[in-house]
């Protein structure tokens, strides 16, 4: 998710202004013409705070330094993520039984496959915790391991346009992050999670403060994940800004 209480607004063709939902400055950042900016032009309704101020030089994304945030330890305990039953072929088990009319067998059947879907999406809430920790703690170190190299991944910031393809998710991350003191607090309602087959997605409402405001800024959030070689890597993460 992005600095959420982030808004983009477009200024120029390679210029991105970011307004800070959790308080905080106005500042302009310059991006390499490679980068795909493709945003709306927005005024984010519930921007907290009005205090704006220009960065003396605009610098290219390319020489950007990492967020100055000391990476913490996860200590959460490991997905439970080798499963040694396939779904798959548990539906196949549970459809010749039911043909063949062993109940008993097709009852044992369908425990162990509820018992596999509570397992999944016990993983699948594990790898949006870390996503959540990697983003209070403005880790990109973390970030990066967590979203999927494949396919097109896609990162929707509140009031922006989607940026697609890792690279770019990842940098617009480190923009969103900038001149911020970590850890932010962060608090998630209305938590859902959802798995079929090899896509997982949770929904909830997102609650962000920084230590400069004292209003939180909401979002409706979805973040999408798939199974890699049996581990949950997020792919979509959209954030709607919400009032409260």
């Amino acid at each position: 998710m992005a600095l959420h209480g982030s808004g983009f607004l477009c200024k120029v063709s390679n210029t991105v202004e970011i307004t800070s939902l959790f308080g905080g400055s106005t500042r302009l950042l310059y991006l390499p013409k490679s980068y795909p900016i493709h945003y709306n032009v927005v005024s984010v309704s519930n921007t907290f705070g009005v205090g704006s101020s220009q960065a003396p030089e605009q610098e290219p994304c390319s020489r950007l330094r990492p967020c100055r945030v000391k990476r913490e330890e996860n200590n959460q305990t490991a997905d439970v993520e080798s499963i040694s039953v396939d779904e798959n072929t548990l539906n196949q088990d549970l459809k010749t039984a039911i043909q063949e009319e062993n109940y008993v067998e097709a009852a044992k059947i369908r425990d162990k496959l509820k018992g596999l879907q509570e397992d999944n999406k016990a993983s699948v809430l594990s790898a949006n915790a870390r996503f959540y920790q990697s983003f209070r703690n403005g880790d990109l170190a973390a970030m990066q391991s967590l979203w999927s190299k494949s396919g097109n991944p896609c990162c929707v910031h509140p009031g922006a346009k989607g940026i697609t393809g890792y690279d770019y998710v990842m940098e617009s991350w480190e923009l969103v992050w900038m001149n911020y003191e970590f850890p932010l607090q962060i608090e998630l309602k209305d938590v859902e999670v959802h798995v079929r087959g090899e896509v997982g997605y949770v929904t909830c409402m997102e609650f962000v403060k920084t230590k400069e405001s004292s209003s939180w800024g909401a979002q409706f959030v979805s973040n999408v994940f798939e199974r890699i070689d049996g581990k949950w890597f997020i792919c979509i993460h959209h954030a709607s800004p919400i009032d409260i």
